[in-house]
């Protein structure tokens, strides 16, 4: 079993005696990481899962066993009212229980309105690994300094990744065969056990097939207007297929950064799955890889140091584009342009540099070895980069 990111964090939480919510796509890992690697550190930990009928019992009588001190609930948001429910619990209880609750939805939606738990719990989001978990690479980040890019190589380990993917079970079991059929499942659990309960869905054909559509979409602007017309349905349809799609953690969007100082778009962001090794596409895969490890990087340093840090792109109305841009404060911090091989600077990032005053800038290339600095901008190997995060 490896160790996960987050678990030292969530064990401090918890012995802060505070409720941890945990987040993530299906399979990402949340159970092993609540009951297995979190759990080990108690005297007995208990996972109830809301899908199952007798855990559906268990949960509704309060029967926790007397002898266990951590309780690991899994997709209570399914429960109708659970808020109260888990208010009351926490309240009744938090001196002989800790609580961790888990939910292959985004819990920061499911959690709003209704009993406040204000200050009763923390919430993360559990990423995919990443090339510095997998790598045991552990550090320090200092925000609004330069990223500490080690000098090591890690090209095989990036390999790995790029071709699984960074869901624990097709990345260890290396198996492509394995992997085929564990995305087919993931993809027909997703709208068979999740959508379908949740969200009132009149047409889960046309939104199984918008799911189908959307990989060919990752790393370009995306227009509702030209999906609605793909589809023959409305944009409201889309636009809540969308909204649905990515609050089960199929997809995300990344949107462009608006701001007086660049004349840019407003308006339409663009899409990447969280699970990359989807695409077939090489420098898709490769940019979706890169910003998958850019969201988990500014995701943590959100969830657990607090920090109101971001990701954005930019691009202006001339069509200059940088991939990403990560504030903290709305305020720059860094800015990443994505190529396979290209080691040339890009003009539109040094122009975003210069005119924004953006204080670090990477040029990240698949090209392992590379490490150097052109103006200011320091153009290095993916694999050298992306140790430097989280």
């Amino acid at each position: 079993m490896k160790d996960r990111y987050l678990a030292a964090t969530m064990l401090d939480d918890l012995r802060d005696r505070k409720m941890v919510f945990i987040g993530g796509p299906r399979q990402v890992g949340k159970t092993t990481l609540a009951t297995g690697i979190v759990g080990a550190n108690f005297k007995r930990s208990v996972c109830y899962n809301w899908d199952n009928r007798a855990d559906r019992k268990t949960i509704s009588a309060s029967a926790w066993p007397g002898d266990a001190d951590l309780i690991v609930l899994d997709e209570l948001h399914k429960l109708k009212k659970w808020k109260s429910f888990l208010k009351g619990e926490y309240d009744k209880l938090k001196e002989k229980y800790c609580f961790i609750v888990s939910g292959s939805a985004r819990l920061d939606v499911f959690r709003k309105g209704g009993d406040s738990l204000q200050g009763r719990y923390h919430h993360y989001r559990l990423h995919p690994f990443s090339l510095a978990e997998l790598s045991g690479q552990i550090n320090t980040h200092k925000v609004r300094e330069e990223l500490p890019i080690p000098s090591a190589n890690a090209a095989d380990m990036l390999n790995e990744l790029d071709r699984f993917g960074g869901f624990p079970e097709p990345l260890l079991k290396r198996n492509e065969r394995f992997s085929r059929r564990w995305h087919n499942e993931k993809i027909e659990r997703l709208f068979r056990d999740d959508i379908a309960d949740l969200a009132l869905i009149r047409d889960l054909n046309s939104m199984k097939l918008l799911s189908e559509m959307l990989p060919a979409r990752v790393g370009s602007l995306l227009s509702i207007n030209a999906l609605r017309t793909d589809l023959e349905v409305s944009h409201k349809a889309v636009s809540h297929w969308l909204d649905v799609l990515e609050t089960f953690y199929y997809h995300y969007r990344v949107y462009p950064l608006a701001s007086k100082a660049i004349r840019s778009l407003k308006k339409e962001p663009k899409l990447y799955l969280w699970d990359w090794s989807e695409l077939t596409e090489p420098a898709a895969r490769f940019e979706n890889l890169v910003a998958s490890h850019l969201l988990k990087f500014v995701h943590y340093l959100h969830d657990y140091d607090g920090y109101n840090c971001e990701l954005y792109f930019l691009r202006d109305l001339d069509q200059r584009e940088v991939d990403f841009l990560v504030t903290i404060d709305r305020k720059p911090w860094f800015a990443v342009e994505v190529k396979l091989s290209d080691t040339s600077v890009s003009p539109a990032l040094r122009l975003f540099k210069r005119n924004w005053g953006i204080p670090y800038c990477y040029q990240v290339v698949r090209t392992t070895g590379v490490d150097v600095l052109a103006s200011d901008i320091r153009v290095v190997s993916a694999d050298r980069f992306l140790l430097s995060l989280v």
